[in-house]
């Protein structure tokens, strides 16, 4: 039914109402009358609901107080009295989303479902939670999330342990995210942003539950709360039940969470900070350098639109002119910018990675002569119509891969709706990009660098410097400390300690009460879809070439991907196939330089990007594919101009140009020192899988450590080895890009694939004939079992082996067993009672089985926990209504909703890795139809591949050479 505004609905006034064109929904914001909850609703056909509950929740110092609550209030609540509704829902929803996320300034609790029944049970679980947790009466639920002091026994060892503490030891490992948090400290010194909402660990263990429970109190109340309700919904029916069951057990309150703004500086501050280094590391070439600015107010998003444009032309795109003036200087050997609008005063960043200290004054003259010029003269006028040309794509696109897309229109209001001002301008960007593409006319983006950059003293430079030995300093510190707070302890004091251990040891592995479980709203499996859903794949044929279309609709939008097979290469140029998709259309052509190129892409195009993909042979575990990549998409009426531009890429790119190749090899480095931290269980496991895996080893050589170690190679021989860089790429790319090699997929309507259809003869004609080898890499099983060593403050722990080479076959009930041991073994095991951040099983149709850790404070212990799996497994225990959780939890994981694109690109991974849909069908009726005995019978498979005794350890490198006994080979990752 239409509303008005100034109704009143179920206690909610409507204060305003809008269409927003831009992504087809009808915007309602509302406040609820008596509790002051506000609400905005964005109602549309998207069947992918999202309901999320956010507070205003600013840090009054860094002990980690909202991050902790945040994983805190999901621990048991009024209405679901278990130990971790949250993990319930995990292991029995079918859910599309599910987490909760901590900001500098707010915490988010968001759900999304499809199914109308589940989406008002998650709803209600989060709810409750957020409202009613049981953490205000139970002082264990801190200790576990937060922190806590561990004594075994009154004369041994004290140490910290906690969820959350040691995730922040894991991010605070990374020096990117040291460089982050400190920018933000240093440019808001008197406001809430200058403290880690997340929780720097080495204040962590300040937090009290006194303040712990206060914090809640304060924060955690509808007068300051954000709800939000998006997609295909009966808006009365969910109004009425926010209002009964919730809101209206609440009266308005006055609460103060305002963020204030920081009063702007007179001058430039400076501000220096340490990172930890190995022992093996050099220091020199490891230093950050960055200029840091606050701009305006996240409210204005015609700014933030135009900064999100300006950062990339200065600072991402090849043509960037800042990028290129500090790279030429010398002043690193990575440049990147940042522009955050995500706090009340965003801020912008321009930084220089790999420099030294003594670059401080060059770094900021060569920034100031070059925004200057930029003013003086005008930015190149291609460059500003390309940049904005590939923002409206992105914004037009609107492709949320596979996140719900009301999830990210959820975080995007905040940047005014948290600040009191109206949610839906930061949805409705057609209006600040026609004010930008007609204010680029008449020197927009040189007005902007002026005022807000040139001109604007609210800045800090930032150094930050390498220090040997950083973190073993710490480690000694926090020893010491531990060691003084237990001498000043009683006998009895420390009795106590031990017990208070061994009562949240209790909690954590006394099973919840069934009744209470019995509580968790299930759906049961009639409510499951019984038919896999698999792209449509047509298999067509154009000229020479085998085409996969994939129809899809795409607004206008051509997705065309090109998949050369990595097979005519030779073995040892494999390696190079990574570097040259890491260089393509990053170099010159013949025809533009590589400044030209990267205008004429993004003019032309929604971008062309290169990369290397194994696809494994789901039949024989030694069996693969493995492809080099290249996907391109663009509108329809563009897409003669993008196959164009991609003949261009392939066929006349220049391999002499060993200057520019060494800066992109210096970035490419630098890019795969930052993922270490934040990838590192994926790292791990690569390097554990292609001990015994072919497609593994190919992956490994082309984007895990080895490829990190080839670059790094290759580097410190430079000038001996440029000219043999140069030979090879051009090898590698005259051996990859023949007619016969090429496999074509196009997603789209019938209109876009005619575009494709009609540009391919003259692709073709610039093809070489080559002969089709087909002759597989051949490489040697070796259990490396090594332990790479870091100066992290965490591991990585990983373990298995192929399950195919033991004997055994595939079913889709192993599906099912991922989720049991994800969900409750090592969740239990490594995450509540480890410590660990998170835990990781992969399970693949090729046999590949591995388990991993993620910032985990223990090693040993870890590895003891997946050996005990097989115990577990061989007496699981479930009865009819767990399994119907677990067999829920696994069809939500692989019934995610995709976006056109990655449908297209789901059709292709089955098609190479030979999966048919009668396979696909019959790993969901054996997920479907999974006992307690199926899983029980794993229990064999298990022990023989953990007896295989495979690992692999990424972490702290005095915690591997105190485990070394466990390791054939100690490596330095970094150098």
């Amino acid at each position: 039914m239409p509303y008005d505004v100034d109704q009143v609905i179920h206690g909610f006034l409507l204060q305003k109402k809008a269409y927003v064109e831009e992504i087809k929904s009808e915007g309602l914001l509302f406040e609820h009358k008596k509790s002051g909850a506000r609400l905005l609703v964005l109602l549309n056909d998207d069947e992918n609901k999202v309901f999320s509950i956010t507070f205003r929740t600013p840090p009054a110092s860094s002990n980690g107080l909202p991050h902790i609550l945040e994983h805190s209030v999901l621990n048991g609540s009024r209405k679901y009295h278990v130990k971790e509704p949250f993990v319930e829902l995990a292991k029995g929803s079918l859910n599309t989303f599910l987490n909760a996320m901590t900001f500098s300034d707010k915490t988010m609790y968001p759900v999304a479902s499809m199914n109308d029944k589940d989406f008002r049970n998650l709803m209600d679980v989060y709810l409750d939670a957020v409202f009613y947790p049981n953490l205000v009466n139970d002082p264990e639920i801190l200790k576990q999330e937060g922190w806590h002091y561990e004594l075994k026994e009154p004369d041994g060892e004290i140490t910290y342990r906690g969820v959350v503490y040691n995730e922040m030891k894991g991010a605070f490992s990374s020096p990117e995210s040291v460089l982050f948090r400190k920018i933000q400290e240093s440019l808001f010194p008197d406001t809430p942003y200058h403290f880690e909402s997340g929780g720097d660990p080495d204040v962590i263990p300040t937090l009290t539950q006194e303040e712990f429970v206060s914090f809640h109190r304060t924060y955690y109340h509808p007068s300051n709360s954000y709800l939000f309700l998006y997609g295909k919904l009966n808006l009365e029916e969910q109004l009425e039940y926010l209002d009964q069951e919730y809101l209206s057990h609440f009266d308005r309150k006055e609460i103060d969470s305002a963020i204030p703004l920081q009063k702007p500086f007179s001058e430039q501050r400076e501000v220096k900070a340490e990172y930890s280094i190995s022992s093996n590391e050099k220091e020199r070439d490891k230093s950050f350098l960055s200029l840091n600015f606050a701009v305006g107010t996240s409210t204005d998003e015609e700014k933030n639109v135009a900064f999100d444009i300006l950062e990339y032309m200065l600072l991402e795109t090849p043509a960037a002119p800042l990028k290129k003036a500090l790279i030429e200087a010398g002043l690193g050997k990575d440049v990147f910018g940042s522009y955050d609008s995500s706090i009340r005063q965003p801020v912008f960043s321009i930084v220089v990675k790999n420099t030294n200290p003594e670059e401080k004054e060059r770094f900021q003259q060569v920034v100031w002569d070059t925004l200057k010029g930029l003013v003086k003269n005008g930015i190149d006028k291609e460059l500003v119509e390309s940049a904005i040309n590939r923002k409206e794509f992105t914004l037009r696109e609107a492709d949320a891969r596979n996140y719900p897309k009301g999830l990210i229109y959820n975080i995007q209001v905040f940047n005014s709706w948290l600040y009191d001002e109206d949610p839906l301008p930061h949805l409705q960007y057609e209006q600040p990009l026609s004010k930008i593409k007609e204010g680029a006319k008449n020197r927009y983006f040189e007005t902007l660098i002026e005022k807000d950059l040139l001109n604007n003293p609210h800045r800090t430079l930032f150094l930050l410097a390498p220090k040997k030995g950083l973190e073993e300093e710490k480690a000694k510190e926090t020893r010491e400390k531990l060691k003084a707070y237990k001498a000043s302890l009683t006998e009895e004091e420390r009795r106590e300690l031990v017990q208070e251990g061994e009562s949240l040891l209790k909690r954590q592995i006394t099973p919840d009460d069934p009744e209470q479980l019995a509580k968790i709203p299930l759906l049961s499996l009639e409510d499951v879809r019984k038919e896999a859903e698999i792209p449509a794949t047509e298999e067509r044929q154009e000229g020479n070439f085998n085409v996969l279309y994939h129809p899809q609709q795409t607004n206008k939008i051509t997705y065309v991907n090109l998949y050369f097979d990595l097979a005519q290469v030779d073995q040892g140029l494999l390696p190079y196939t990574a570097l040259l998709a890491g260089i393509l259309s990053k170099i010159s052509t013949e025809n533009n330089s590589y400044e030209q190129l990267s205008n004429e892409i993004n003019l032309h195009t929604g971008g062309i990007q290169f990369a290397t993909g194994v696809y494994q042979d789901h039949r024989q575990e030694s069996l693969f594919q493995s492809k080099f990549i290249v996907r391109g998409k663009a509108l329809t009426d563009k897409v003669p101009k993008l196959i164009k531009l991609i003949e261009e890429i392939l066929f006349t790119s220049r391999y002499d140009e060993e200057k520019r190749l060494k800066e992109l090899l210096e970035e490419t480095k630098s890019r795969m020192e930052m993922a270490l931290y934040d990838r590192g269980h994926m790292i791990a496991a690569t390097r554990l899988l292609s001990y015994f895996s072919p497609g593994a080893k190919v992956s490994e050589e082309t984007g895990g450590i080895a490829f990190y170690h080839f670059v790094s190679g290759l580097l410190n021989e430079w000038d001996g080895k440029k000219g043999e860089v140069s030979r090879n790429l051009k090898k590698v790319a005259e051996s990859l890009f023949t007619k016969e090699n090429l496999l074509i997929s196009v997603t789209g309507g019938e209109a876009e694939y005619k575009s494709v259809a009609e540009s391919l003869p003259a692709l073709e004609a610039r093809l070489k004939e080559g002969e089709r080898r087909g002759e597989p890499f051949r490489f040697q099983d070796e259990k490396g079992n090594e332990g790479l060593m870091t100066a992290a403050k965490v591991q990585y722990v990983a373990k298995g082996y192929n399950f195919k080479k033991l004997g055994y076959d595939y079913t889709g009930s192993m599906q099912v067993l991922k989720t049991i041991l994800n969900l409750d073994y090592l969740w239990n095991k490594v995450r509540v009672q480890g410590g660990a951040y998170g835990n990781l099983v992969g399970i693949d149709r090729n046999g590949n089985i591995y388990f991993a850790s993620y910032r985990d404070p223990n090693l040993e212990e870890t590895l003891k926990a997946y050996d005990e799996m097989v115990e577990y497994v061989r007496n699981f225990q479930a009865d009819e209504r767990e399994m119907t959780k677990y067999i829920l939890g696994t069809i939500s994981r692989l019934d995610t909703p995709l976006s056109p694109s990655m449908k297209g690109e789901k059709g292709d991974a089955l098609y190479f890795s030979g999966l048919t849909k009668e396979e696909v069908q019959k790993e969901r009726d054996e997920i479907l139809s999974t006992t307690v005995e199926k899983i029980r019978q794993f229990a064999d498979l298990l022990d023989k591949v953990l007896n295989e005794k495979v690992i692999c350890v990424l972490g702290n490198e005095e915690k591997i050479r105190a485990n070394q006994a466990f390791f054939n080979r100690l490596v330095q990752v970094l150098d």
